[in-house]
Parts: structure tokens; sequence; C-alpha cells
């Protein structure tokens, strides 16, 4: 690989990583502003789930609907991002003059859609650009998602009194931006994967009877399982410990460090996967993560050192490992059906959030916040089994260059 490649590759994971966060922080727009809108459309706690889960399934149905049509493999990905982004900019601004929680969920589901074109695609694109050094570029990649996701926390939480809206004007412009950069500054690296794919309805049939790409997904539904949920309702959780007695500070600033720290996780995930494998490095993040879960309820009511060890232990565990599943299948699948894999991938694991999403705070009204967190656990150590049992198959020494 010449000099001017090696650089090429990496100016391009930094301008496509601005891209995923620009276009990310449309994700928990709605979340950080979720107390202004619940009061402004007078919702119950169920109600403003729905703020979020919409998200969520709008990402379920754009990835599968892509996955089952081969979108991403017969449209140019960078295409596909930048159009993606403005759709999911706008319908962001659509929030400000919704006129009830109807309006507000359907603007929400097409943010989920929209985004649905923007990270399995950039995942896809960025694999063109690196063979050797996958695991970190991905990890770097999955990192600018995690910023992306937390940054409007961060704005509220600095803002103090800052306007509900001027959150949303600033995720819905974010998204533009973001686009503009996919449009003109994204493309293809010197990997492709094949030309462009014909559709053909046996693509999603040959994702699931490939055992070792299966193997893989098992592991990244299990890693769903956990994720969104905690990040979705940390802050709900932050504050309901704050209500008890502990003195927590801005639960907003505290629940953007907190998902924020993912962003080191993420790199160092992409790291140790590169050097120890992709299976070794998931097994240890989601064993640490699926702890924390169940750790963290013994530290709410404190001392307050120990609640922010667990929750920042939990923080950078809970995504570091998620880039190393898209990794693998990266690896693992048929060259010609990789974007379509990727977005079957996605769309499952992400269908699995809404039920957590939904349950934790059910959970926590049956019984409190204080041990609402507990369901989470059993996905990272379903998917610890998963990858440990795909490090077995001779097909996984296809990962990681050998280093399964």
């Amino acid at each position: 690989m010449s000099a001017m490649t090696v650089t090429s590759r990496w100016v391009f994971l930094a301008l496509s990583s601005l891209a995923v966060v620009l276009s990310l922080t449309a994700w928990f727009s709605a979340t950080a502003v979720m107390p202004d809108l619940v009061a402004r459309w007078n919702l119950g706690a169920g109600e403003g789930a729905w703020l979020t889960n919409a998200v969520q399934i709008g990402f379920v149905v754009g990835a599968l609907g892509a996955s089952f049509f081969g979108l991403p493999d017969r449209v140019a990905p960078q295409r596909l991002m930048a159009m993606s982004a403005t759709v999911a900019g706008v319908a962001t601004w659509g929030m400000l003059v919704a006129p009830g929680l109807a309006a507000a969920v359907a603007l929400r589901l097409v943010t989920g859609i929209a985004l649905a074109g923007v990270y399995p695609p950039s995942m896809q694109l960025m694999a063109t650009w690196f063979q050797k050094g996958r695991g970190v570029a991905l990890g770097t990649l999955i990192g600018a998602l995690t910023l992306g996701s937390a940054t409007p926390h961060l704005i509220r939480g600095l803002g103090g009194g800052l306007d509900w809206r001027l959150v949303l004007i600033a995720a819905g412009a974010m998204g533009l931006a973001s686009a503009l950069i996919s449009a003109f500054a994204l493309h293809q690296g010197p990997h492709p994967f094949m030309k462009r794919a014909k559709v053909h309805l046996g693509q999603v049939g040959t994702i699931l009877l490939n055992r070792p790409v299966m193997l893989a997904n098992l592991g990244y539904f299990g890693h769903m399982w956990e994720l969104y949920a905690m990040w979705a309702w940390f802050l709900a959780y932050g504050r309901a410990a704050a209500g008890a007695g502990l003195d927590l500070g801005n639960a907003s600033v505290l629940t953007f460090v907190i998902i924020a720290a993912g962003v080191p996780g993420c790199i160092v995930g992409g790291l140790l996967s590169d050097r120890i494998g992709r299976t070794y490095t998931t097994a240890l993040m989601m064993s640490l993560s699926g702890l924390s879960a169940l750790a963290i309820g013994f530290t709410f009511d404190g001392p307050v050192w120990l609640f922010a060890l667990v929750a920042m232990v939990w923080g950078f565990t809970v995504i570091a490992d998620s880039a190393q599943f898209s990794a693998a299948v990266t690896e693992l699948s048929p060259p010609e059906i990789v974007g379509s894999a990727l977005a079957f991938q996605m769309g499952i694991g992400f269908a699995l959030t809404t039920i957590t999403i939904w349950a934790v705070p059910l959970l926590a009204g049956m019984a409190g916040w204080q041990w609402a967190f507990v369901v989470l656990a059993p996905g990272p150590f379903l998917g610890v089994w998963s990858m440990l049992t795909l490090r077995r198959l001779p097909e996984a020494a296809r990962m990681a260059q050998g280093a399964r």
C-alpha cells in the first residue's frame, strides 16, 4: 500500500467519522428534551417512551427493508448516506411544529428509517478503505456514533435553561452538514467488495443459513439487548438516584459523560480486536458490561464515587465491542452481500432494542428504578457464549487476519 493511500484512508476515517457524529445527533435529540415534550403534550411515562422507540422501530424498518431489497449493494454508499442524512435533519426540524404525540412519533419513525441509510452504509464504506486495521477503523466510526448520540445531552446540560427548540434546531442542522460531507467528500476505497448487486430475495436466506455469520449476529443481538436501553434510560436512572438522595450534580451532563465514555471504549475495543481477535474482545467487553448492568443497582444509594465508577465502566464497555460484530460480518459474509448482511444484522439488533427500551421503565414503575437495569444483563452473557462458540469454527480464521 502506497504512502498516499495510507494517508488518504486516515483522512477518510476522520471525514466519515465527522459525518456520522453530525447525523447521529438526531437519534436522541428528542430523548434529551423529553421532559419538555412530555410537559408540552401532557404525556404519560409510557407515551414518552415512544419518542425514543419510534426511532428504533424506524431504523429496523429501514435496515431490514434495505437488506431485503439489497439496496446497500446497489446504491453507492456515500450517495445513500447523503440522502438519508438530509431526511433525518429535516424530520428532526419537523418536531418543532409537531402538534402532538402522533405527529411526533411519525417524525421520529421517519428519522429512524433515514438513519438506517447512514449507519450501515458508513460501515460498508469504511471497510473498503481498511483491510488491515479494520477493527480499529470501524471502532472509531462507532465511537463517532456514540459521540453523536450523546451530544444532545451535552447541549441540554451545558445550556442550563436552554430552550428545548434550540437542541432540535442544532441536531437538524448537523444532519444537513453531514449530508454535505457525505455527498462531496466520501467515496469508496481501494478495496471495494464488488460491482453493483442485482436484487434477489434469497439474500436474507443466504445470511440465515451461514452459521458463522449468524453466530456473529447472535453476539450482536445480545449486545443490542443491553445497549440502547442503557443509553435511553440512564438520564432517568440518574435523576431517580438523585431524587433518592444521591448528589450527582447535573444529570444531563453526567449522562453525556457516561455515554461518551464509549468513544475511547470503541477505539480500545478496535485495537484489542485487531490484536487478540474479534471473539475474545467482544466476550471480554460483554462480560464487563453485563456485570455492570447487575452492579449499578447496588450503588443506587451511594457512595457517589462508586456509582460513578460503575457507570463509567458500563459506558466504556457497553459500546466498545459494537463495531467488531460488524467487522466480523464483513469478513465472514460472501463479498456480494456484505452491505445487505450488515443491514440485516443491524435491523434485527435494533428490533430487539425496542423490547428493552419498553421494558426498563415498565420494570421501574413496578419495582422502582434501582433494579430496573437487571433485565439487560442476560443479553451480553448470551453474546459471550455465541462469540466463543464462533471462535471454535474454522471459518473464524477469516476474522482479524487470522486472530479470530
